[in-house]
């Protein structure tokens, strides 16, 4: 039997689609018949916040083609508001499929009938409903030509039971054609000639590389750029492994200073927002140069004197055509080399410490120490406190991949990013770095990677507290007034073990190395519990004060 199921199944494989992600539900049941026609992977997650947030993992490991997540009606697409907003956030384009009460039976109070698309409408770029079976197809390439196109996002396309379930004749109705729809274009070469003349005048210039140069594939246009202008780059977002953490004009913990003192900077696919204090982290006679691929990000927050819209990374080696080897700022980038070097050795005593509980940041020089023996590692944070500190050490391996939440800072994503990574690269290792805060949300995703055969390797440091909360609570209230922020020293190994995978627990410092061995070795999902120092003070961390 032939049914709408088939045709959106259809458009999916045409798109490029090779696996999904859904708990299973009846009102979308009929893509799932039509994906096993298809040969498309269905992964079935134990919450739907997980499949969205899988989608939008595989959209970032797969450039040119979107993450797909199929939810059910009512509270299934409820339940992936959460992913489909932090896929607003960090820019993923993904197509969620949401399911719907008959539409015969429109607005008389069906089994979990709502409206999923007024829901959907601001945390999306395009967000509808198809109500002919016939078009099923032509709504798909619809919403996936939205995502993908200029700045990716999320879209949202509802589909009711009675619509997606009817009998079609799937050879009388057309498969749309899918083309890629991202930017490639450069700027004007005035305005290129523009930002060169710029940059000729400075003296102490800083590259600030972000996620939009990701979703340019600009990484070889930035490694190129940055060694024939010796200008000193870092990076955030998904910018972070854009540039090898080993290349001699990465910077990583003088970004403060380098602000401070620069003369123009330049946004390469950086958003001025938050994790920029919204421009005022750049002086005031700063010069700004800002690439993006919209030009209505150009001067957000803070107006640019160059503007150069269009694909980032296109854009980089037109820079570098009109005149960047020209430019040489090594005595700039000697300077904060320096700086970074005096920051390194500050940090030493932290990194060797043999206290108990162990010190954080000696769990993330281990971490750091492993994820170096494998160049082609897929690291994943998800976490507060322990993915900024581990932010200072461990370095993305050259030939693999770091993944954290973005700009959302939503918690939870590490076992479902940890499903799409395992799933794109079956051959490579994938750690994702926990907070045992963070694990909380869907650690039950471990059930998925076992029943899925995915020997995904978590590692938790384990401080019984919302750290990143508690810490401005007591400098605000007092610690004698902590509400809401503490939790147990709990052995979330356990839980993995009984779910079937591999667990071990960690309260020595010199076990944390040999216990990331053994889980890896078990050939099955596995987390590695460590204890860790609570600190309730003294240490920074907290975007709230």
């Amino acid at each position: 039997m032939f049914h709408g199921g088939t045709l959106a199944a259809r458009a999916l494989r045409a798109a490029g689609v090779e696996c999904i992600f859904t708990l299973s539900g009846g009102h979308v049941m009929g893509i799932y018949d039509g994906c096993i026609d298809e040969g498309i992977k269905v992964v079935d997650v134990r919450h739907e916040q997980a499949a969205v947030h899988a989608a939008d993992a595989w959209a970032r490991l797969h450039p040119g083609k979107v993450g797909v997540a199929v939810l059910t009606a009512g509270p299934g697409v409820t339940d992936g508001v959460t992913g489909v907003a932090n896929a607003w956030r960090a820019t993923s384009p993904i197509l969620v499929l949401g399911g719907q009460g008959p539409f015969d039976n429109l607005r008389r109070g069906s089994l979990q009938e709502m409206d999923h698309v007024s829901v959907m409408r601001p945390i999306t770029k395009w967000a509808d409903a198809c109500y002919q079976t016939d078009r099923i197809g032509e709504y798909i390439e619809s919403a996936i030509r939205s995502a993908m196109s200029g700045v990716p996002g999320p879209a949202f396309l509802e589909i009711p039971m009675d619509v997606l379930h009817a009998p079609v004749d799937p050879e009388t109705i057309p498969i749309p054609r899918f083309r890629d729809y991202r930017v490639l274009s450069a700027a004007p070469p005035v305005m290129l000639t523009k930002a060169i003349q710029t940059l000729s005048r400075a003296d102490r210039p800083v590259l600030m590389a972000g996620t939009a140069l990701k979703w340019s594939e600009g990484a070889l246009a930035l490694r190129q750029f940055a060694e024939a202008t010796k200008m000193p780059v870092y990076t955030n977002g998904m910018g972070r492994g854009q540039l090898p953490m080993n290349h001699p004009q990465f910077f990583n913990r003088t970004r403060k200073a380098a602000l401070a003192e620069a003369d123009v900077v330049v946004l390469a696919g950086t958003p001025l927002d938050f994790r920029m204090k919204f421009g005022h982290s750049i002086p005031d006679n700063a010069k700004i140069l800002q690439l993006d691929l919209d030009e209505t990000l150009i001067g957000q927050n803070r107006p640019s004197d160059v503007g150069l819209v269009g694909n980032v990374g296109v854009n980089l080696d037109a820079l570098n055509k009109a005149g960047g080897g020209l430019l040489d700022f090594t005595d700039w980038s000697h300077k904060l080399r320096s700086l970074e070097d005096d920051a390194e050795r500050a940090l030493a005593p932290q990194l060797t410490s043999d206290e108990v509980p162990i010190d954080p940041l000696r769990l993330c020089r281990e971490i750091a120490d492993f994820v170096a023996t494998d160049d082609r590692m897929v690291v994943i944070g998800d976490g507060g406190d322990i993915v900024a500190q581990a932010s200072k050490v461990l370095q993305v391996p050259p030939k693999g991949t770091w993944m954290d939440p973005g700009p959302l800072g939503t918690l939870g994503v590490g076992m479902p990013f940890g499903l799409a990574a395992q799933l794109t690269y079956p051959d490579r290792r994938v750690l994702i770095v926990y907070g045992d805060g963070s694990f909380g949300l869907n650690g039950f995703e471990f059930d998925t990677a076992v029943r899925f055969g995915l020997p995904i390797v978590g590692i938790v440091g384990n401080d019984a507290a919302w750290g990143q909360m508690m810490r401005p609570q007591a400098m605000l209230y007092g610690n004698d007034r902590l509400v809401a922020t503490e939790l147990a020293y709990t052995r979330y190994d356990k839980v993995v073990e009984a779910l079937g995978g591999h667990g071990e627990h960690v309260t020595k410092p010199d076990d944390i190395g040999p216990s990331l061995e053994r889980a890896f070795a078990s050939g099955r999902p596995a987390l590695v519990n460590v204890e860790i120092r609570q600190d309730v003070e003294g240490v920074k961390g907290s975007t709230y004060v």
